[in-house]
């Protein structure tokens, strides 16, 4: 997957835009490594640069905490890596002595197997993928969570009962997302609809937005996303319309527009995985972190927000911390209106990651792959 390269342009500009936001809220790192303690190669493969103040941002912010953090760790970075080059680049980092490699995009699945092989002193982390070997884990989080909570936010806010969903790629991940979010909607909404249309990218910030108005045009009061730039966001504020970010906080790009955004925050996961690693104790695992984990979350609401609104996403939230009830719980019906998880039944996890059907609520098909 991920991501097609917008005009250098546009890049630019965006790069500009989070630098000037994230600048002064930088944390300072030690720069003292322990007395004769050579310091641990670390190297990260992006789909994007963190300039697209998305996806790749999230995981840069992860990075640099990482590096804040343990003293011990160096760095290195390849950004704007087409998955079709990535068995190259993920080599070239093993070749240099990188210990531990994190490539961050469901297409570099099989390329890190691959290179993993040729590497078995080499530590290989792939995100959202599923393959694992003996030194390749898996690591991701339970986004629907969070996607459930802000679709509770969006269900409450819209008034024509018509809500937008730029989705990038027909995925199990993205359609979880879909779901999860569309239940919340219907939770507090059941007359409200989720209208999807599909780029097929990840990162194409004009698509995005072209994708986004059509929806406003067809009557869509609120903005929802899976795709890597504020693109959508930007849409709707220029529409006079409201909207729910992803990947990060994306509210200081249409302050506007933005109630709340759900959020990745890769630094704790990140630092755990190296401090494992490094002491030994790291065996390859596929993990699915909860909100408890804190790998998830939702940014801070948006001053339009309502305190009711607050509150009810506050007590659903608490219920999902305290694993008390978890979204994917019955009685769901699929887009037909036929029961899919009975009353009271929680699907798997293998079902959740497999999932290829929409729930009651979506407005939109799923192109057969």
């Amino acid at each position: 997957m991920r991501r097609l390269r917008p005009p250098i342009a546009l890049a630019l500009v965006l790069i500009t835009i989070v630098s000037l936001f994230t600048a002064g809220c930088g944390q300072g790192k030690s720069d003292e490594t322990p007395q004769g303690e050579e310091k641990l190669k670390v190297a990260f493969v992006y789909i994007g640069s963190p300039g697209d103040a998305g996806w790749t941002y999230a995981h840069d912010q992860g990075r640099k905490y990482l590096e804040e953090k343990l003293p011990y760790v160096e760095t290195e970075v390849v950004e704007s890596v087409p998955e079709a080059d990535s068995e190259r680049v993920i080599e070239q980092l093993a070749a240099k002595g990188n210990k531990i490699i994190f490539t961050t995009s469901f297409g570099y699945m099989d390329p890190t197997i691959r290179v993993a092989k040729k590497y078995p002193d080499v530590v290989f982390l792939h995100c959202s993928g599923y393959k694992t070997d003996e030194n390749v884990g898996t690591y991701f989080g339970r986004m629907y969570q969070a996607r459930y909570l802000s679709g509770l936010v969006a269900g409450k806010a819209t008034k024509t009962n018509i809500i937008g969903y730029v989705a990038a790629h027909p995925i199990p991940e993205v359609i979880r997302g879909i779901n999860a979010f569309t239940l919340g909607v219907r939770k507090v909404n059941p007359q409200a609809k989720v209208k999807v249309i599909w780029t097929n990218t990840w990162f194409d910030p004009v698509r995005e937005k072209e994708v986004a108005n059509t929806l406003l045009d067809a009557g869509a009061d609120v903005i929802a996303q899976h795709q890597d730039t504020p693109g959508p966001q930007q849409a709707a504020q220029e529409r006079g319309k409201l909207s729910i970010g992803y990947n990060s906080d994306m509210s200081a790009l249409a302050p506007r527009a933005v109630m709340t955004s759900a959020v990745w925050n890769w630094g704790p996961y990140y630092v755990r995985t190296v401090e494992a690693v490094k002491n030994g104790t790291w065996k390859p695992e596929q993990y699915w972190g909860p909100m408890s984990d804190g790998i998830v979350d939702l940014a801070p609401f948006g001053p339009m927000v309502p305190e009711e609104t607050k509150q009810l996403v506050e007590a659903e939230k608490q219920k999902i911390l305290k694993g008390e009830w978890d979204v994917f719980t019955g009685p769901i019906k699929d887009q037909n209106g036929t029961v899919v998880v009975p009353e009271g039944r929680r699907m798997t996890d293998k079902e959740m990651l497999e999932m290829s059907w929409f729930v009651e609520g979506v407005e939109g098909t799923i192109p057969k792959s």
